[in-house]
């Protein structure tokens, strides 16, 4: 099976996902004859630090070779078609990981046969096995998700998106967007994603105003203002976002006694948060980091545990 987007999963599955990272990261070790003698291939398309490594070592630690590939690899970067590509690759490996760094059509062609399962590892509409690991920490922290209130600060990116339809499918959860006007969440995943979570009791809603700041939330949530590290096309666009910015006085703000502050990293320090945000004690961003590694387990598991055949 793919995993493509978290809309390929149901509120029991994303949970069960969630379940097995804790315990993952509660010391349960992985079994590492879990994927002995299957190959996994990591097909990045730009550069990355955190997703790249995690899904190494999660592939490791399940007991998979594992076969890497930059940009100009493979003959996607001659005019192969994703579809050709994916059905040769298919023949030699059991899971592609890839990230795009653009829109969503490659991988799809290269999810169109059915023996090899394909992973989002982001694209520029979704990052869901980030959501994931955000998951993870969340219910690290703070033990359940009901009537926890996730306030995220910033451009409504891939990773806001993947969080959005997370939060959906769970149980009376609340997500608040607060991002610079014209730099939203796209209105058709933010309607979806409201649409979803009617079913869950949740709420995610989405405002362009400082001022409209909540009085408490439980997660702050910030991303770096240039996904990908892509300036935007508009001159002034920092101007847009620098109300944005997650300070001490934002934090305290909203602070409610639990808050505690994420971020999916790379930080532009300075920029999209402070230093003594980052670094202060109420920050899990890099616990949150290492459940990158948790969820990149859970999902490889997920996905080599049913045939696509």
């Amino acid at each position: 099976m793919h995993l493509l987007t978290l809309r390929d999963l149901d509120a029991g599955q994303l949970a069960g996902l969630v379940e097995m990272g804790l315990r993952f990261a509660q010391g349960e070790p992985p079994d590492g004859k879990r994927l002995a003698g299957r190959s996994v291939g990591l097909l990045f398309r730009g550069s990355s630090t955190r997703t790249r490594t995690s899904f190494m070592v999660a592939a490791q630690k399940l007991g998979a070779s594992i076969i890497c590939y930059g940009p100009t690899d493979l003959q996607l970067a001659t005019g192969e078609t994703p579809e050709d590509t994916g059905r040769v690759l298919s023949q030699y490996l059991d899971v592609l990981v890839v990230r795009t760094n653009g829109t969503d059509e490659e991988m799809c062609g290269l999810a169109r046969q059915d023996r090899m399962s394909v992973i989002n590892a982001m694209s520029a509409s979704e990052h869901p096995t980030q959501a994931i690991g955000d998951l993870i920490t969340m219910k690290e922290a703070a033990g359940s998700f009901e009537h926890r209130h996730v306030l995220y600060l910033g451009e409504g990116n891939n990773t806001a998106a993947a969080l959005a339809f997370a939060v959906a499918m769970m149980p009376r959860m609340k997500l608040t967007l607060m991002t610079p006007q014209h730099y939203g969440l796209a209105p058709t995943i933010l309607d979806e994603a409201q649409q979803r979570a009617l079913a869950t009791g949740s709420e995610i809603i989405e405002h362009h105003d400082m001022a409209r700041l909540p009085a408490s939330a439980d997660f702050v949530y910030t991303t770096r203002w240039q996904t990908m590290g892509v300036a935007h096309n508009e001159t002034d666009w920092i101007e847009h976002f620098r109300p944005f910015k997650v300070t001490r006085d934002v934090m305290n703000r909203v602070d409610n006694g639990r808050t505690v502050f994420m971020h999916d990293l790379p930080a532009v320090r300075g920029q999209d948060c402070d230093d003594d945000v980052l670094d202060g004690p109420r920050s899990v961003a890099f616990r949150q980091a290492k459940h990158k590694m948790t969820a990149a387990i859970a999902v490889l598991d997920y996905v080599t545990s049913t045939s696509l055949s």
